[in-house]
Protein backbone atom coordinates (compact mmCIF):
# COMPACT_ATOMS: atom_id res chain seq x y z
CA UNK A 1 0.00 0.00 0.00
CA UNK A 2 2.26 2.51 -0.94
CA UNK A 3 1.64 6.27 -1.52
CA UNK A 4 4.28 8.22 -3.61
CA UNK A 5 4.12 11.89 -4.34
CA UNK A 6 6.56 12.79 -7.26
CA UNK A 7 7.88 16.48 -7.48
CA UNK A 8 9.22 18.27 -11.24
CA UNK A 9 9.91 21.61 -12.92
CA UNK A 10 6.73 21.85 -15.03
CA UNK A 11 6.45 21.94 -18.86
CA UNK A 12 7.17 17.79 -19.53
CA UNK A 13 4.55 16.29 -21.70
CA UNK A 14 1.74 14.18 -20.81
CA UNK A 15 3.45 11.41 -22.47
CA UNK A 16 6.75 12.28 -20.05
CA UNK A 17 4.78 12.36 -16.84
CA UNK A 18 2.62 9.21 -17.88
CA UNK A 19 5.96 7.35 -17.75
CA UNK A 20 7.17 8.40 -14.86
CA UNK A 21 3.96 6.84 -13.30
CA UNK A 22 3.61 3.74 -15.18
CA UNK A 23 7.62 3.32 -13.87
CA UNK A 24 7.11 4.01 -10.60
CA UNK A 25 4.13 1.37 -10.45
CA UNK A 26 5.84 -1.32 -12.15
CA UNK A 27 8.90 -0.77 -9.57
CA UNK A 28 6.89 -1.15 -7.02
CA UNK A 29 5.41 -4.41 -8.02
CA UNK A 30 8.69 -5.78 -9.34
CA UNK A 31 10.49 -5.24 -6.13
CA UNK A 32 8.01 -4.38 -3.27
CA UNK A 33 5.45 -6.81 -4.46
CA UNK A 34 2.15 -4.97 -4.39
CA UNK A 35 -0.92 -6.21 -5.32
CA UNK A 36 -2.63 -5.17 -9.08
CA UNK A 37 -4.19 -1.94 -9.02
CA UNK A 38 -2.55 -0.92 -5.65
CA UNK A 39 -1.83 2.60 -6.93
CA UNK A 40 -1.79 5.76 -5.39
CA UNK A 41 0.94 7.81 -6.94
CA UNK A 42 0.31 11.96 -7.55
CA UNK A 43 2.90 14.19 -9.54
CA UNK A 44 3.07 17.99 -8.94
CA UNK A 45 4.42 20.16 -11.51
CA UNK A 46 6.02 22.91 -10.19
CA UNK A 47 7.65 26.51 -12.10
CA UNK A 48 11.03 27.47 -11.62
CA UNK A 49 10.51 30.20 -8.51
CA UNK A 50 9.37 27.23 -6.43
CA UNK A 51 11.65 24.15 -7.31
CA UNK A 52 15.27 24.13 -6.04
CA UNK A 53 17.46 21.76 -5.94
CA UNK A 54 21.54 21.45 -5.76
CA UNK A 55 24.60 18.87 -6.35
CA UNK A 56 25.02 18.20 -2.72
CA UNK A 57 26.57 14.75 -1.94
CA UNK A 58 28.48 14.49 -5.26
CA UNK A 59 25.97 13.92 -7.56
CA UNK A 60 25.81 16.77 -10.26
CA UNK A 61 21.36 17.30 -11.33
CA UNK A 62 19.99 18.79 -13.60
CA UNK A 63 16.33 21.05 -14.25
CA UNK A 64 15.12 16.99 -14.98
CA UNK A 65 15.62 16.56 -11.08
CA UNK A 66 12.33 14.28 -9.83
CA UNK A 67 11.81 14.05 -6.12
CA UNK A 68 9.95 11.03 -4.95
CA UNK A 69 8.64 10.26 -1.65
CA UNK A 70 6.82 6.65 -0.84
CA UNK A 71 5.32 6.33 2.30
CA UNK A 72 5.18 2.24 2.91
CA UNK A 73 4.34 0.07 6.05
CA UNK A 74 7.09 -0.69 8.05
CA UNK A 75 7.90 -3.67 7.17
CA UNK A 76 9.83 -3.54 4.85
CA UNK A 77 13.65 -4.40 4.52
CA UNK A 78 16.61 -2.40 3.60
CA UNK A 79 17.20 -5.05 0.56
CA UNK A 80 13.62 -4.38 -0.02
CA UNK A 81 14.18 -0.17 -0.06
CA UNK A 82 17.92 -0.62 -1.75
CA UNK A 83 15.98 -2.89 -5.22
CA UNK A 84 13.44 -0.55 -5.23
CA UNK A 85 15.62 2.28 -5.64
CA UNK A 86 17.69 0.48 -8.22
CA UNK A 87 14.63 -0.55 -10.35
CA UNK A 88 13.23 2.92 -10.21
CA UNK A 89 16.69 4.44 -11.38
CA UNK A 90 16.78 1.88 -14.44
CA UNK A 91 12.78 2.12 -15.47
CA UNK A 92 13.26 6.07 -15.31
CA UNK A 93 16.37 5.81 -17.26
CA UNK A 94 14.67 4.01 -19.87
CA UNK A 95 11.40 6.08 -20.35
CA UNK A 96 11.29 8.75 -19.92
CA UNK A 97 14.83 8.94 -20.55
CA UNK A 98 15.72 10.66 -17.07
CA UNK A 99 19.55 10.70 -15.65
CA UNK A 100 19.90 8.67 -12.69
CA UNK A 101 21.49 11.63 -11.15
CA UNK A 102 18.51 13.32 -11.66
CA UNK A 103 16.33 10.28 -9.60
CA UNK A 104 16.00 11.73 -5.49
CA UNK A 105 14.01 9.49 -3.81
CA UNK A 106 13.15 9.06 -0.34
CA UNK A 107 11.04 6.67 1.75
CA UNK A 108 9.24 7.08 4.70
CA UNK A 109 7.97 4.02 7.41
CA UNK A 110 4.41 4.05 8.89
CA UNK A 111 2.94 1.19 11.13
CA UNK A 112 -0.77 0.20 9.75
CA UNK A 113 -2.47 1.95 12.35
CA UNK A 114 -1.02 4.99 10.65
CA UNK A 115 -3.32 4.09 7.49
CA UNK A 116 -6.73 4.82 6.77
CA UNK A 117 -7.37 3.80 2.65
CA UNK A 118 -10.98 5.28 3.02
CA UNK A 119 -14.47 4.79 5.52
CA UNK A 120 -12.95 6.49 8.54
CA UNK A 121 -11.66 2.68 9.37
CA UNK A 122 -7.71 1.92 9.92
CA UNK A 123 -8.15 -0.71 8.37
CA UNK A 124 -4.30 -2.09 8.92
CA UNK A 125 -4.31 -1.63 12.55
Amino acid sequence: MPRLTVSMLAGKPDAYRTAILDNLYRALRETLGVPDDDQFITLTEHAPANFRFGNAYGVARSADLVYIQITVFDTRTPEQKKALYRRIAELLAESPGLRPEDVFINVYDAPGVNWSVGGGVAQFG
